[in-house]
């Protein structure tokens, strides 16, 4: 069975507000996120906006990917009212040593590959040793995938398809596609049906309020994809 929702299996379930659906219910988890410290210049996190978002709209866990400037700055309240998993996001100059102290700290418990926005391939020897920590820490790897929002990052090294290579390479490391390759949903669909390790998160598919998009171009964009992913990938759990 090829799972498309993949929560990271880090995240706590509680029973105060959950999705419905026919065959039980489940409590709202973001599966990706990000704290945006710089920005903000708030490295104690959550911010009080985002609590509040959360509590709106009823998450009860998050998974928040970091970048570099928040692998080591950032500080994560874990014991407030929400649950988190942390990914460490790789770039040049960091090396395996710090990932393991953050990951042994219970500072990480995932690590990010920003394909596009780094410009090295997912098969860049710089990160073979991080994917051998994933490995040995037993802790998953997302991949970045698709479009990028920096229009200075390069999209040829964003593309899903590599991910297969990877997949192969470490069967024992879990493996996820950020953003279901959008646009490249189909290369997406063929790794994620064809490698039992590998996972994709549902996430970031368009920017902005998909209330204000024409209905016609909501069921272009970002229903029919996901539809016929389900399709492709057969009977996704």
């Amino acid at each position: 069975m090829k799972k498309i929702f993949f929560l990271l299996l880090l995240l706590t379930s509680c029973s105060q507000k959950q999705i419905k659906t026919q065959s039980g219910s489940f409590p709202i988890i973001d599966a990706h996120a990000h704290f945006n410290s710089k920005k903000l210049n708030l490295f104690q996190q959550p911010s009080p906006a985002m609590l509040a978002d959360f509590e709106e709209a009823g998450i009860k866990a998050s998974v928040v990917h970091l970048s570099a400037d928040e692998n080591e700055r950032v500080k994560v309240d874990r014991k407030g009212p929400l649950t988190f998993a942390t990914c460490m996001g790789i770039h040049p100059g960091d090396t395996v040593k710090k990932a393991e102290k953050g990951i042994e700290e219970g500072r990480f418990q995932c690590l990010k590959v920003y394909l596009g926005y780094v410009p090295k391939w997912a098969n860049d020897s710089f990160y073979h040793p991080f994917y051998k920590l994933a490995e040995r820490q037993d802790i998953p790897v997302v991949f970045h995938t698709g479009d990028t929002y920096d229009k200075f990052a390069k999209v040829k090294y964003a593309d899903p398809l590599q991910v297969d290579e990877i997949a192969v390479q470490y069967p024992k490391v879990r493996f996820v596609i950020a953003h279901m390759g959008n646009p490249w949903f189909q290369s997406a669909a063929e790794v994620v049906y064809k490698n039992d390790n590998v996972y994709v998160d549902v996430s970031g598919i368009i920017l902005g309020d998909s209330s204000k998009m024409k209905p016609e171009d909501l069921d272009e964009i970002i229903i029919k994809p996901v539809r016929w992913f389900y399709a492709y990938v057969e009977n996704p759990n």
